[in-house]
């Protein structure tokens, strides 16, 4: 194999995952992603995806591949998804929709024999079901033919942000494999705010009422919920897909007794580590759904980067025999 590696990059999202994969010497050959405001930010960047539904491809038609990359959906699996899905009485996890789709995952592997992944999720994952999720998941990679690496990644020294997912990675041999240690950068977030943003990213005196009000109550009940205003010399909490609703997990101080702002769509893209010229073809509301769901790119590009080298020097493939076992 050449230095060059070809990657597919399935729910693809708004690219972050490919980023990553290219700073890594990665040249992409397929993409796929069902959510059209996504794909309109994606194909903004890069060429317009392969596919729209995985779930409607031949996994025989995708292109050979060394790397199968996946931010496959998060909400089966998250906390919040979970609370949110048990108290509507719809299944979670594998029973749900969108668990099923790592199903299209190991048929692909399966098919295409890639000689390794890239997989992200949220970190709730490895707790999901009391364990029972993420178990049935590394088994079924293992009974594919991958030697199988995992990891829980906080992105908070490479951006300002405290942001833990879970990484997992596979090889079609034994290999020695370690995730990389993060360089401690210690980024602070005053250093990606911008200098002027637009007055309609101040809270309204409604919503700022309402949100002082959501947190005395949950003061009063013992819990630590409600909003939080961002240390401008630290990191913030983490960015999730609901933050266009009143950006009550990261605001901002504007200075004493004055309305708290929420971060701007492309203060998002920086806490994500998304470069200067991303662009944001989209609403406000969709760029902060985007930002939220994405990977943070500097961290795919050094676990990528790893992913490289051991590509290059690993030990030795998985026999038949193995693999048939």
């Amino acid at each position: 194999m050449g230095k060059e590696i070809r990657f597919i990059d399935l729910f693809c999202g708004i690219g972050g995952m490919r980023i990553g994969l290219e700073r890594a010497g990665g040249r992409c050959v397929y993409s796929c992603e069902i959510n059209e405001p996504a794909r309109k930010t994606y194909e903004a960047n890069f060429e317009p995806v392969t596919d729209k539904d995985i779930t409607e491809v031949d996994a025989g038609s995708i292109p050979n591949h060394d790397v199968l990359a996946a931010g496959f959906p998060c909400q089966p699996f998250s906390l919040a998804g979970v609370v949110k899905r048990n108290s509507l009485g719809q299944p979670s996890g594998f029973d749900s929709p969108e668990g099923r789709l790592f199903d299209n995952i190991l048929n692909i592997l399966r098919e295409k024999r890639p000689r390794g992944f890239l997989l992200e999720n949220v970190k709730h994952l490895q707790s999901h079901d009391g364990g029972r999720t993420f178990k049935v998941m590394l088994r079924r990679l293992h009974d594919v033919g991958y030697d199988v690496k995992h990891a829980i990644i906080d992105a908070k020294t490479v951006v300002p942000q405290h942001r833990e997912r879970l990484f997992i990675v596979g090889f079609d041999r034994e290999v020695e494999f370690e995730f990389p240690k993060m360089k401690n950068a210690k980024p602070r977030l005053r250093d990606i705010l911008e200098p002027d943003p637009g007055s309609e990213y101040v809270l309204t005196p409604g919503v700022w009422a309402a949100l002082k009000r959501h947190k005395e109550a949950c003061r009063a009940r013992g819990a630590g919920f409600g909003y939080g205003i961002a240390d401008p010399d630290g990191v913030t909490r983490t960015l999730s897909r609901r933050y266009y609703k009143d950006g009550s997990e990261i605001l901002i101080n504007r200075g004493r007794r004055r309305i708290p702002r929420m971060l701007t769509p492309r203060e998002c893209a920086r806490l994500m580590g998304f470069p200067r010229r991303f662009k944001i073809p989209v609403s406000d509301t969709q760029a902060y759904r985007q930002f939220g769901n994405a990977v943070v790119v500097p961290v795919v590009s050094s676990i990528a980067k790893e992913i490289t080298k051991t590509m290059i020097n690993g030990r030795r493939r998985i026999t038949l025999m193995e693999y048939a076992r």
